[in-house]
């Protein structure tokens, strides 16, 4: 046995051992970097989600008090419930409409349903496309990115 192995064997050129070693690294390091882009994609994309729920909510809470000044001073009738503004569907499209033309989010934002259901909130459902950046290349070639929506309720008082 010699002191430079110290299980024996007799170190030779033609090792059937060397060099996997390098090979198991590079496959483990091409996998962690492809886990990092992953991670980081989805985190992206979670991030974009987030953000158009804020669109969502500050349209929708603009949209709340978006009764035509006609409608108002001409004394429209209240709910039952006795709120004070009565909204319809076009006061509300043209108040996120409106307000998204006054403050364009980042994403280009699709406005999906801006509507009135009762008559006193204002519902706005947007729709918007994520494309993450590190997986670009694979989002666009199956369809330009990953679809995300929406949706928020408010109510005017």
């Amino acid at each position: 046995m010699s002191p430079a192995d110290p299980t024996g064997r007799d170190p030779s050129p033609m090792d059937p051992e060397g060099g996997r070693i390098m090979l198991l690294t590079s496959a483990f390091v091409a996998f962690a970097l492809m886990l990092v882009a992953v991670v980081a994609s989805a985190s992206a994309v979670h991030l974009d989600r987030k953000a158009l729920y804020d669109v969502a909510d500050l349209a929708a809470s603009d949209a709340a008090s978006a009764m035509s000044p006609g409608s108002f001073y001409a004394g429209a009738g209240a709910p039952a419930d006795g709120a004070p503004l009565t909204l319809s569907d076009a006061d509300v499209r043209a108040a996120v409409e409106q307000y998204l033309a006054e403050h364009p989010p980042a994403p280009p934002v699709a406005v999906t349903e801006a509507s009135s259901p009762d008559g006193h909130s204002a519902r706005v459902v947007l729709a918007a496309v994520s494309r993450p950046p590190l997986l670009r290349w694979f989002s666009d070639a199956f369809g330009g990115g990953i679809a995300v929506s929406a949706s928020s309720t408010a109510r005017a008082w």
